[in-house]
């Protein structure tokens, strides 16, 4: 059962999302982040208007300077993050809520949301992003497409896990990549690729054959995160929180590692985060 919605940021509350004995909130109006995730009853992202999960898009964490240049123009995006832009302006924006589909029992269980690029960004184009709740998985897809000129842009989410839930031990990080990019002074990568050093981390790393991460609550709960983007900022920098980012390209990408959204090639990125009990 399809219900279709054209016009709607959705309801105040969100668009709420559920299978199996797990619930999913996106709110649209809120920068199209997701709101909530619970699992048996436990949430696992920290809550507040800043956290969550929220879409970056159409770039990922920081620009330098906020300043990116497409052959003979130079763009000037907001800086949020002095000296820098960081994470895209998606989530600033409301999206509307276009699709929801139920399962068989009525409940819903996936939805598609959109927005169409505006300043400060310089291009004209549409972002969608569906969310697809099975009862041991959720799936993002994002996608970015042109009305005209061919741009450069990022895709990639921000999830904030909570780093206890409050059953036992703090969550613990387990990935294999290949290279980690060092960090300069100014928090971008120099363009140097080093061995994975240990954390605490703000880093980005290359997995060339896909983002593979393992988040373990001790008794709790096996979170996995994966996708077939090639780059994973990690960020366990904060007390209540970890954040396991996969994303199309590096920070600062835009200027060094640019990948082109044009008229016949858009750009289209996908997340599945995978669970079991393992109380």
């Amino acid at each position: 059962m399809t219900d279709d919605v054209t016009n709607d940021s959705g309801p105040a509350h969100g668009v709420r999302l559920s299978a199996g004995d797990t619930e999913v909130t996106v709110d649209p109006a809120g920068g199209g982040r997701l709101s909530s995730l619970r699992v048996g009853g436990i949430e696992l992202l920290r809550q507040g208007e800043h956290y969550g999960s929220f879409p970056m898009v159409p770039w990922c964490g920081r620009i330098e300077l906020g300043r990116f240049r497409t052959g003979g123009d130079i763009h000037q995006m907001p800086v949020n993050a002095a000296p820098h832009a960081i994470h895209g302006t998606g989530r600033d924006t409301a999206w509307r809520t276009v699709r929801t589909s139920a399962d068989e029992s009525g409940r819903s269980t996936s939805a598609a949301f959109t927005y169409d690029l505006a300043e400060p960004w310089p291009y004209s184009g549409r972002v969608t992003q569906l969310v697809e709740l099975a009862e041991d998985s959720l799936t993002l897809t994002m996608g970015v497409e042109t009305y005209d000129d061919s741009f450069p842009a990022q895709i990639g989410w921000h999830p904030w896990f909570r780093r206890n839930l409050g059953t036992g031990k703090d969550v613990e990080i387990d990935f294999r990549p290949a290279w980690q990019e060092e960090r300069g002074a100014d928090h971008l990568p120099t363009g140097r690729r080093i061995e994975a050093l240990p954390g605490p981390w703000d880093d980005c790393f290359g997995m060339p054959e896909g983002v593979d991460v393992t988040l373990t609550w001790p008794g709790a709960l096996e979170l996995k995160v994966t996708s077939r983007a090639e780059w994973v900022v990690v960020y366990d920098e904060q007390d209540e929180a970890v954040c396991i980012e996969p994303q199309s390209g590096p920070p600062n990408g835009l200027n060094t590692l640019p990948r082109l959204v044009t008229p016949i090639d858009p750009l289209e990125v996908s997340t599945t985060w995978s669970w079991r009990a393992l109380a």
